[in-house]
């Protein structure tokens, strides 16, 4: 089963959703979250995501900036296959 975040968020600070787009891809091609946060900005349906490995895929497309520190973010996951792979993301961790 696919499953979907749809995040509203009051920022504190004044941000541009094009900038939250460009860290979030950053934060998934490198550092902590490379591997664990994937990034898209196809036009996506939830089957897409089926027997997808990683935790949360951000949907840049299906975000929405309200105003300067209002704004909607997506994420899409797996919730069978998605977490199977994270037990074995944390079995390889912990045995590491």
């Amino acid at each position: 089963d696919v499953s979907v975040v749809d995040l509203t968020v009051d920022l504190d600070r004044p941000a541009k959703y094009e900038d939250i787009c460009a860290a979030m891809k950053k934060a998934s091609q490198e550092g902590s979250l490379a591997g664990v946060l994937d990034y898209t900005e196809e036009k996506v349906v939830s089957t897409d995501f089926r027997g997808c490995s990683t935790p949360s895929v951000f949907d840049a497309g299906a975000g929405i900036q309200l105003d300067d520190t209002f704004v909607k973010v997506v994420s899409w996951y797996d919730n069978e296959y998605g977490y199977t792979c994270n037990m074995l993301r944390l079995v390889r961790h912990v045995a590491g």
